[in-house]
């Protein structure tokens, strides 16, 4: 599966999502840095299956009706690896059966 890493997580947790097994690179690796959640996600669905955040609130501000790229998003306590890195089996485990268009959250909300 092909992960886009928002920019509100780490870089180094790229690597730890590639050693899941799955190609991941950064929203500035992309060449997407510094777009707004709309523009990214319209830019990124043509190349990536899901975005990877933190943001909580992008649910409620993006209307994913018919998007052929998914949200995971991971619900800690902050954006530190250390916080992080606890929610990767649980991620792992969503990206087995995310679908195009949804929105998941992993970990305590």
């Amino acid at each position: 599966m092909k992960i886009l890493l928002d920019e509100c997580l780490p870089v180094a947790l790229a690597g730890n999502i590639a050693a899941l097994g799955h190609e991941c690179q950064t929203v500035r690796q992309a060449g997407f840095g510094s777009k707004k959640n709309g523009e990214l996600l319209t830019l990124a669905e043509s190349r990536w299956d899901v975005l990877l955040t933190s943001d909580r609130n992008i649910k409620f501000q993006q209307n994913m009706t018919g998007r052929s790229i998914s949200i995971l998003i991971l619900c800690a306590k902050s954006n530190r690896m250390k916080d992080l890195l606890p929610l990767l089996p649980a991620c792992a485990q969503a990206l087995l059966s995310i679908q195009a268009g949804r929105v998941v959250d992993v970990g305590p909300l």
